[in-house]
């Protein structure tokens, strides 16, 4: 009988696609939309986020253009973004916000920098974690007598394999989120 290694490629690409998702928030030089998915507005007396009450364009590289379904938002939006700390400086008119987004300082970077290797560790952690769970699975089977110590030893090997694999993805996607900073 082989072992099912389904769970543990589920799990590497649940971490793949939350790391993936978490760089998205970090700025780089560039402004896009995905940089504002924590803001949550007061909108008609619940908190909402700002995708979900209006229209968020790239006006230049570092612009965001954000447009209300309903002008009477633009206030709370204004309020919203500022009170995020993102660093953004933010100006309305009567129909939309404007958020502009300062060049990266060098002390910035390194701290954006930083804030990437401490997700990829925990995305990472996340993988030993599993890896631990799926040894342990082999090791209570084989005493189980489901499989010999062979298969166990085949089956551990095989598990490194995915796990190293999974690690050199997230990898890879660390490297790619921090030559965009660099930049």
């Amino acid at each position: 009988m082989a072992y099912n290694f389904s769970e543990l490629k589920k799990k590497i690409e649940e971490s793949k696609e939350w790391l993936t998702k978490e760089y998205q928030g970090v700025r780089t030089g560039r402004a896009t939309p995905a940089l504002l998915d924590s803001v949550r507005v007061n909108s008609y007396g619940s908190l909402m986020a700002i995708n979900q009450i209006a229209s968020i364009s790239v006006e230049d590289a570092k612009t965001l253009r954000i447009s209300p379904w309903d002008a009477g938002q633009v206030k709370e939006i204004e309020k919203a973004i500022t009170d995020s700390n993102l660093g953004i400086s933010v100006s309305s008119d009567e129909k939309s916000v404007r958020a502009s987004f300062p060049d990266l300082t060098s002390e910035r970077r390194a701290q954006l920098l930083k804030v990437i290797k401490d997700k990829l560790e925990h995305a990472r952690i996340s993988l030993r974690g599993e890896r631990d769970t799926v040894w342990e699975d082999i090791q209570k089977r084989e005493k189980n007598k489901e499989f010999g110590e062979d298969d166990k030893f085949r089956y551990k090997e095989e598990m490194e394999k995915i796990i190293k694999e999974g690690n050199e993805t997230l990898g890879a996607i660390a490297d790619r989120k921090e030559k965009e900073i660099s930049q």
